[in-house]
C-alpha cells in the first residue's frame, strides 16, 4: 500500500503532536525509559518530516525498498 507524500506529512504531524501532549508519569515503573524512546521516535519523526518538506527522497524511496527510520 502506497503512501503519498502528504498523507504521509499529515500523519508525522499528528504523531509529534500527540507526543509533544504526552505527559510523563513518573510513578510508573520504566518511564524513563519510554520518555527516551518516545523522544528519540519524535526526533526521527522531525527529520522525516523535514526531509518531506524541502522535496527530498526518502532512503527507502530512493532505494525501491521501505524504510527502516
Amino acid at each position: 500500500m502506497a503512501v503519498n507524500r502528504t498523507q504521509l506529512a499529515r500523519e508525522l504531524k499528528e504523531l509529534i503532536t500527540a507526543l509533544d501532549r504526552r505527559v510523563p508519569r513518573v510513578e510508573r515503573a520504566g518511564e524513563a525509559s519510554i520518555a527516551r524512546d518516545a523522544a528519540a521516535l519524535r526526533a526521527k519523526a522531525v527529520k522525516r518530516l523535514a526531509g518531506l518538506t524541502l522535496g527530498k527522497p526518502s532512503r527507502a524511496s530512493a532505494a525501491g525498498r521501505p524504510s527502516k527510520d
